[in-house]
């Protein structure tokens, strides 16, 4: 099963002080838009995501389709594949990508531990 690139998705209560504390700890801008609460930092292969306002914890996220300098790979497996898999494991999800669909889709499921883990296919 591959879920292509990796990274943590951290809700924050002020995204200019995060990121400034990033900065200092060596992470770049790679996307997003601040002004929008939003904004991926990456320092070498080490991807995090700021979020401001648009969920209560910290997430788990997984991009089937891009490698992890957020690059779309040859090939990978699709989301709606991942979570037919996962279900046929017996493993529930929290939320479903629609089976029938194609192009860009998600779906969310917790771990044991209650962790929250979203695979988001961008395209």
């Amino acid at each position: 099963m591959k879920f292509g690139s990796f990274s943590v998705s951290l809700s924050v209560k002020d995204i200019q002080k995060s990121k400034e504390f990033y900065e200092k700890l060596g992470f770049d801008s790679m996307g997003g838009n601040i002004e929008h609460n939003w904004l991926i930092m990456k320092n070498e292969d080490t991807v995090i995501g700021l979020f401001q306002g648009m969920f209560e914890e910290n997430i788990l996220t997984f991009n089937p389709g891009w490698d992890q300098k957020a690059e779309n790979l040859e090939s990978f497996t699709d989301v709606r594949d991942l979570q037919h898999e996962l279900k046929s494991k017996g493993i529930s999800l929290l939320s479903e990508a629609d089976a029938d669909s194609e192009g860009p889709a998600s779906f969310t499921l917790k771990d044991p531990d209650g962790n929250i883990i979203l695979v988001d296919q961008h395209r």
